[in-house]
């Protein structure tokens, strides 16, 4: 927090030194909401509703569905995405990426799951836990599909600005689509889960106005001390996110070089975004048995496909934090007595 707070200009010094910790206007604060609007093309603040990104999840579900809608949600993904969806009575579609063309996520599949009575569409680019991000045409596609039906959209975009490649990042949902609705927040890019700030952002502003009153339901408004830490974070977000995809991309070198070293042990597709990838496991042991060894065994924590209730073969590996290399390194000395692999 001392490095945050050492970002702050003078403006918003003086709001911490001088912060009431009342109840906060619960929309958010109006100089966050501004500064979350400078990230859109042509979002404002009135545009801009600031709570936890899981609370945001809940509420659009809950301010779009009755029972019996029909949502299309990728699988694997985040629970909450699919199954708040399923807890409403919903009837839910899993859009599933081909692992043999590097977890591509193929339009044709997703024309062949929408249906009449489709409402909702959710998606989550950069994709996790696969990494997986479309290209420019794709999403075009994508949207050009729903637009014509009137179907809603769901982007989670919590992995936005960790593109391996800048150029491959997608405009956000918010700017090219009038019943496209933005998730985004505090907790991935720019590596601040604990701020619980995050925020969805659409040019529907009925939509908005529904979820506003439910929430006056769950958390009424948001952390004061939050919201002025998160204004300094996006006020600094270039620099904050340059140094988060700096790390990624560094780790991600790491990782290249050990999978090419146990490719007989995992079958890896390298991840286009985010801090997560996915690979396969070509052991007999399941990977739910495996990852609970593994952390009673190392105290490395990885997460079975099981969780993602996508079967029981690929691993979720984390790669995001500054200590990646010397993890790796106790992985390798595990792999090395459990399964005899032998490291270049």
């Amino acid at each position: 927090m001392s490095e945050l707070l050492g970002m702050a200009d003078s403006e918003i010094k003086d709001s911490w030194d001088n912060l009431c910790l009342g109840y906060t206007e619960s929309p958010g604060h109006p100089l966050l909401r501004e500064e979350i609007s400078n990230l859109y093309q042509g979002i404002k603040k009135e545009n801009i509703l600031v709570m936890v990104p899981e609370e945001a999840i809940f509420l659009t579900m809950h301010a779009l569905l009755i029972p019996g809608d029909h949502v299309i949600c990728p699988s694997p993904a985040y629970q909450s995405l699919h199954e708040v969806a399923r807890a409403i009575g919903c009837h839910v579609s899993e859009w599933q990426p081909k692992e043999e063309l590097g977890w591509h996520f193929d339009v044709n599949d997703l024309a062949g799951l929408i249906r009449p009575d489709t409402k909702l569409l959710v998606v989550n680019f950069p994709h996790n836990p696969t990494g997986s991000l479309p290209d420019k045409n794709d999403f075009d596609e994508i949207l050009r599909l729903i637009a014509d039906r009137g179907i809603y959209l769901l982007s989670d975009e919590m992995y936005r600005y960790l593109e391996i490649d800048e150029g491959a990042r997608l405009p956000s949902s918010c700017d090219l689509y009038d019943r496209g609705i933005t998730l985004s927040g505090l907790s991935k890019s720019f590596g601040l889960p604990g701020l619980r700030i995050g925020w969805l952002s659409s040019q529907n502003r009925e939509f908005l106005g529904r979820v506003a009153v439910l929430k006056d339901y769950s958390t009424i408004c948001n952390s004061a001390p939050s919201e002025i830490l998160a204004i300094i974070a996006l006020r600094n977000w270039e620099l904050i996110t340059s140094r988060q995809l700096n790390r990624t991309r560094r780790n991600l070198l790491l990782l290249d070089e050990f999978f090419a070293r146990s490719d007989d042990l995992f079958l890896w597709n390298r991840p286009r975004g985010g801090s997560v990838c996915f690979p396969r496991m070509l052991t007999e042991m399941g990977t739910k048995a495996f990852c609970q060894e593994l952390v009673e065994q190392t105290g490395i924590m990885l997460v079975p496909s099981t969780v993602f209730q996508f079967g029981d073969n690929h691993v979720r590996i984390g790669f995001g934090r500054e200590n990646l290399l010397q993890v790796l390194g106790r992985f390798a000395d595990y792999l090395r007595i459990r399964f005899g692999y032998q490291s270049a």
